[in-house]
């Protein structure tokens, strides 16, 4: 029943990868914290199993929706490339901040960060849109914090790349797509060092590789890799101002849903 679950939970993060740009993560999380909380996981350890999962699965949403975004010449591959350099940097430093926060707090501090991007992009709070995109040691800071709050929150960093690009004047079908890119680098470093530093932790279930559980990564990463190509594809059908709209609402959920 639970591998019936994942693929259902791939399907619909591959659609939110290709759609927004977000990997997926904002949804799989507080999914699979619900799962594996009614599998009998440890509190201790069921949310970092949770973001560590999560983060492993991003990789596989991330190729499809990408080349789907490629083809039709939207990421914008000097940015990525910049961006990349400090994601690699953040991303460790972010496992290593999650691992030291308790399950239940981070779940707290998830929520808190989910509602806060919604606000935002509902509102458009943002500086003058008039801002051109920075230089490469820009890009390579705000790749750092990027990496290192995507690590913390199991996130293909798009909840914060998204309106970064966005705020630099960066169209936002180009934003979302040059996002899907950046998920790839955010997803294999902070899924490796979520590996790594879970690896000896004895409250871990069976079947998991440290912090990340290999069942829901299967049944997640069958269906995601499918269905990011369509949710690729519906991105640049639908106008910039809806799909804020679209992902303000979704993560606003998400907030209220770990906050209670």
């Amino acid at each position: 029943m639970e591998f019936l679950l994942y693929l259902l939970l791939g399907a619909c993060a591959g659609v939110l990868a290709g759609l927004f740009g977000v990997g997926g993560g904002i949804i799989i999380v507080p999914v699979l914290v619900f799962s594996f909380t009614l599998q009998g996981f440890d509190p201790q350890v069921l949310t970092h199993l949770a973001v560590g999962t999560s983060l492993a699965t991003i990789i596989f949403t991330s190729v499809n929706a990408v080349r789907e975004h490629h083809r039709r010449g939207a990421v914008r591959w000097p940015i990525f490339v910049w961006m990349t350099v400090g994601i690699l940097i953040g991303a460790g430093f972010g496992a290593l901040t999650a691992e030291a926060i308790s399950g239940p707090h981070l779940q707290k501090i998830i929520g808190v960060f989910a509602l806060l991007v919604a606000v935002q992009l509902a509102l458009e709070v943002k500086p003058s849109p008039s801002r051109t995109v920075p230089g490469k040691v820009g890009l390579t800071l705000a790749g750092t914090f990027i990496g290192w709050a995507s690590a913390i929150f199991g996130i293909g960093g798009g909840s914060l790349t998204v309106p970064f690009l966005t705020w630099r004047s960066v169209p936002m079908q180009q934003a979302v797509a040059t996002s899907s890119a950046c998920g790839l680098p955010i997803a294999l470093a902070s899924a490796l060092s979520f590996m790594i530093l879970g690896w000896h932790d004895p409250l871990l279930p069976a079947h998991s590789l440290g912090f990340v559980y290999l069942p829901a990564l299967l049944g997640i990463a069958l269906t995601s890799m499918v269905f990011a190509r369509f949710g690729a594809r519906l991105a640049h059908r639908l106008s910039p101002r809806l799909l804020k709209r679209l992902f303000a609402g979704l993560l606003f959920c998400v907030g209220i849903n770990f906050l209670l």
